[in-house]
């Protein structure tokens, strides 16, 4: 393989993009008191946000006031859904629009969170100026409510999501993607990122446990004793993952859905509904992590493998993708999947986070 292509991942070309932006405020007391009651302070937050993304194309734009964790999903239905944790929003980039406000009335929210949904075609291709109207708008509310700078925490996610058993079934047209590190991308067209700010790049997929495993491993299922089960996944994980020199991963097995963090920020948690997962992305020391609950079958394997410093080069993270690739395959050779029949969903996830 030529050097050049050792640094591309190439992947089918009906892979499918999400961008979204979300600002979050930590509203204190007197900042409520600036407002004559609660619900007043959400109105006019959101009548001023919606009323600047209409002038600058920003056409599906959410304010949550709930306490609830924004999900973002592709879909070609527009659901917006509650759960007890979180607030999720499937749509599709091309065609949806929206711009609603989501609050419990007379209830002061610990987080108001302003969630900016990327729309159109070329959604990569176009995230340097979708972040730089973002801006515009944080910096048009600062000044209407005369808000203290700086006082957003602004999280820029970009997921490329595709089929990883896609030529399996007979799509065979891919696309080169050399998977460029965020800030670089986009100082060179000219969106101004502080140098204060935090990266993450990862990698997740997720393994049905379908009848046919179940008929694999047949014995620890009958006999109730998942924690062999679990251990099973875990200590092939762990393996292809050292082989493939790959330092930071996770299986999560309890029934929550992984969301992954820097270490430096936040600390590992988790509830009913979402698994916290911190890792040191600046060391090269192997982070590999198994969580599940021995005394219940789940009904997903969640894999993550996190890009650490040293995966990252100056041609971005194709290489690494390739690693992860490979070790997804590897994995998947030792199960009961059928290629041909079943989907596996890789998604691609680059952060970047700072304080505007």
């Amino acid at each position: 393989m030529a050097i050049q292509n050792q640094h591309r991942v190439y992947i089918p070309t009906n892979a499918r993009t999400n961008h979204y932006l979300l600002a979050e405020i930590t509203p204190t007391t007197d900042f409520y008191k600036s407002f004559s009651n609660i619900n007043c302070c959400y109105e006019r937050i959101a009548r001023e946000l919606f009323s600047c993304c209409d002038e600058l194309g920003l056409h599906n734009v959410h304010l949550l006031a709930n306490d609830k964790l924004p999900v973002v999903r592709f879909n070609d239905e527009s659901y917006q859904l509650e759960t007890n944790k979180q607030m999720l929003f499937f749509y599709n980039p091309r065609y949806h629009e929206a711009h609603k406000a989501y609050y419990t009335e007379n209830i002061a929210s610990k987080k108001i969170r302003l969630l900016f949904l990327a729309t159109g075609d070329d959604l990569r291709a176009n995230s340097a100026l979708f972040h730089s109207k973002v801006q515009k708008v944080l910096n048009n509310l600062q000044q209407q409510l005369f808000l203290e700078q700086p006082l957003f925490k602004l999280r820029d996610h970009q997921h490329l999501t595709y089929d990883l058993f896609a030529k399996d079934k007979g799509n065979k047209q891919t696309y080169g993607y050399k998977l460029r590190s965020l800030y670089p991308r986009y100082q060179s067209r000219q969106c101004n990122i502080p140098s204060d700010h935090a990266q993450m790049s990862y990698a997740t997929f997720a393994i049905p446990v379908s009848r046919a495993i179940k008929t694999q491993f047949q014995t620890q299922i009958n006999n109730r004793d998942f924690k062999q089960f679990y251990t099973y996944f875990t200590d092939l994980f762990t393996q292809i993952c050292n082989t493939n020199k790959l330092t930071h991963g996770a299986m999560v097995a309890n029934g929550a859905i992984p969301i992954i963090r820097n270490s430096s920020i936040d600390k590992n948690d988790g509830n009913q509904e979402l698994q916290k997962l911190s890792f040191d992305i600046e060391t090269d020391q192997v982070q590999i992590k198994a969580l599940f609950n021995e005394d219940k079958l789940v009904e997903t394997l969640h894999f993550v493998v996190v890009a650490a410093q040293h995966n990252n080069n100056e041609m971005g993270y194709g290489r690494f993708m390739n690693q992860v690739e490979k070790t997804i395959h590897t994995l998947c050779d030792e199960l009961a999947i059928n290629k041909q029949r079943q989907d596996l969903s890789v998604r691609f996830y680059q952060h970047i986070s700072y304080l505007y």
